[in-house]
């Protein structure tokens, strides 16, 4: 039976085989921190495989900081961490599929690559601006002040200073870049191909951040710098020199040729006023004049059209008698004429003139559409003051400083996914986002799920929300989707009420939220990772799970190692009085018992699951592991089985 590893993978490794699928002879051996053998690269060999040129000692285009090698070794280390379930902070456990994460952000996205790989459609951050102060997120790879001026080169071999650091922030530039630089490059697995992520930032980073992302995401996967326009009235006196009343939101996509982005709902829409036989199909329409001036003149489009009185008209005909041809070419108006697209009729002036069909729902090639406004690369409808107001709303007013307002990424939400988008925010604060997917899921009936990860920065002690009772930024945000929640779903049940004859009810929108918060592994510090076990090991009974953790603890690690979805159906049934753990119909089915009998593990077995897991120590002896390996390969030979 196969041992879970209850460990991150190593994304290193994995990056050395793929590299090894296409370049096997770079592949080479090199000694570990212990001694032992590993696989690597030989850098050198693959630098001049992937060069007509000798590129060592050349010059070439770079961005680079104190610590950025640091910060890439750290994306790549894996962890010995886990998500405990916390089933009395959460609301509507059991059937929510939405999951608000506490902890270190770039844990949590180490902990989330298996079973989010390629499956969130939007990631929204509102990260830390970087405004010249240190940052709670203290990762390994940053540094003190001695650190940093060490690792730049600032003093000689006699601790003679070597020149003059007059940008006294340069080291904070650089722990900000190594911390989004780690965080940006795990978050580009989780996406979709035609997945985008929403960078909100200012001026203080926004030309650094667009430097990490074009390395991370491709240059060519930029698709805009958006400017929001954030200020109402006359703007900050953030600057002695300008009144600063925008920021930025930086969007990317893992793959920008897969990417769609929907519009916005025309401005003219009141111009189709007109009806025919066609409204069910092709909705309303206006007449548009077939001719059109000598800016885009060709000489086959100038043919005479004959009327329905027998006489011909030419393009000039239509335009005052100035030069003119047609928009269509002679084959297209037989077509809009069969298919009733085209109109020829007299003017006000009693005077012949061609017309088109322009309908809303149908293009001028007979194709349905939904007709709509390429969004603008200025966003200028939603202000931080109407963020303020919204917690007021809530009854949180003045316990959050800062929050983006829930309309702007409820708009980045409406562009960019569907009805049962996934959608992710790794830096939550007040959990806008979460509230802004709810908002949207109850406007257009869609399904979209949210995965919302914050670390349990402390509140100030004299400050309003801890004051209020709240003793972390968790607590907050977790308590504004609880009541943002209970308000859309009351106003739903309350237009309900008032819905017209023939008008569809609204669904309720999943308001839930699974809790789960990062802690330490679930194996004891004797834990050997699964590559060290040998047969004598193997044969020791104690054990290796740490006292305190639960079934449920254990059923979630479970479903980390495995790559399944933290949101499945959970349901425990019971054989011979033995708790058995289902998740999605049996897709996993874990018993975490001290002793199993023969009977239960032929009743899991019966039902044949993708996947069993059992505690190792569940079972007295080697000879009783090889029996259930046996019963498997008998009654479910296709379920995968392995033991914690």
């Amino acid at each position: 039976m196969d041992k879970m590893k209850q460990e991150t993978a190593d994304l290193t490794q994995e990056n050395i085989a793929r590299i090894g699928a296409l370049f096997p002879n770079v592949i080479t051996e090199m000694k570990d921190e212990n001694g032992k053998l590993k696989k690597g690269i030989n850098f050198e060999l693959l630098k001049q495989l992937l060069s007509g040129d000798v590129v060592d000692g050349e010059e070439s285009y770079d961005f680079t900081w104190v610590g950025k090698k640091a910060s890439i070794v750290e994306a790549n280390t894996p962890i010995r961490k886990t998500l405990r379930p916390c089933k009395e902070e959460s609301k509507n456990w059991e059937t929510t599929e939405n999951l608000y994460i506490e902890g270190d952000n770039l844990d949590v996205l180490k902990l989330l690559q298996e079973s989010y790989l390629n499956s969130v459609k939007m990631i929204y951050i509102d990260p830390p601006y970087n405004t010249g102060k240190d940052f709670i997120y203290r990762d390994r790879f940053m540094m003190d002040k001695e650190e940093y001026e060490e690792q730049l080169g600032m003093y000689d071999e006699l601790g003679n200073r070597l020149f003059q650091n007059r940008e006294t922030e340069g080291r904070f530039h650089s722990d900000w870049c190594s911390m989004m630089y780690s965080r940006l490059k795990l978050a580009r697995s989780l996406l979709t191909e035609d997945g985008v992520i929403f960078i909100s930032i200012d001026d203080n980073e926004v030309q650094d951040l667009r430097k990490i992302c074009d390395e991370i995401f491709g240059e060519s996967n930029f698709i805009t710098q958006l400017i929001w326009l954030n200020k109402e009235g006359g703007g900050s006196s953030d600057s002695k020199l300008f009144r600063i009343k925008h920021e930025y939101v930086l969007c990317y996509g893992k793959n920008k040729e897969k990417v769609t982005i929907n519009g916005n709902e025309i401005s003219n829409r009141d111009r189709y006023k007109m009806k025919d036989e066609h409204y069910n199909e092709r909705g309303p329409f206006y007449l548009q004049k077939l001719a059109m001036g000598t800016i885009q003149y060709s000489q086959s489009l100038d043919y005479p059209i004959e009327t329905p009185e027998g006489s011909l008209i030419k393009p000039a005909d239509n335009n005052g008698g100035r030069k003119a041809c047609w928009r269509w070419s002679e084959d297209k108006l037989k077509w809009g004429l069969e298919s009733d697209f085209v109109v020829i009729r007299k003017d006000r002036k009693n005077i012949w003139t061609v017309y088109t069909k322009q309908y809303l729902k149908c293009d001028n090639n007979g194709i349905t559409i939904n007709r709509t406004q390429r969004p603008t690369g200025i966003v200028s409808d939603f202000s931080s003051t109407q963020a303020s107001k919204y917690m007021e709303k809530l009854g949180l007013g003045s316990l959050f400083s800062y929050s983006k307002p829930m309309e702007l990424i409820r708009y980045l939400s409406f562009l960019t996914t569907e009805n049962s988008s996934l959608v992710m925010d790794f830096f939550s604060g007040s959990a806008t986002t979460a509230h802004a997917v709810m908002q949207l899921n109850a406007e257009d009936g869609g399904n979209r799920k949210f995965i919302m990860v914050q670390l349990p920065e402390p509140c100030d002690e004299k400050s309003k929300a801890f004051k209020a009772g709240y003793k972390n930024i968790c607590e907050i945000g977790k308590e504004r989707i609880r009541r943002a929640g209970d308000k859309i779903n009351k106003e739903i049940e309350e237009g309900n009420r008032q819905l017209k004859l023939g008008e569809e009810p609204k669904k309720p929108v999943d308001i839930g939220f699974r809790v789960l918060k990062v802690d330490t592994t679930n194996m004891k510090d004797i834990y050997y990772a699964a590559s060290e076990y040998t047969q004598n090991l193997l044969t020791d009974q104690i054990s290796n799970i740490k006292e305190d953790r639960t079934d449920l603890d254990l059923l979630y690690g479970v479903l980390l190692e495995w790559g399944l979805p933290l949101s499945l159906k959970h349901e425990i049934e019971e054989i011979e009085g033995i708790k058995i753990h289902i998740v999605d119909n049996d897709s996993l089915i874990a018993c975490f018992a001290e002793n199993i009998s023969e009977t239960v593990v032929r009743g899991i077995a019966k039902r044949q699951p993708l996947r069993a897991v059992f505690r190792d120590s569940s079972f007295t002896s080697s000879s009783d592991k090889i029996n259930v390996e046996e019963i498997f390969k008998l009654l479910a030979p296709n379920t995968s089985v392995k033991v914690i």
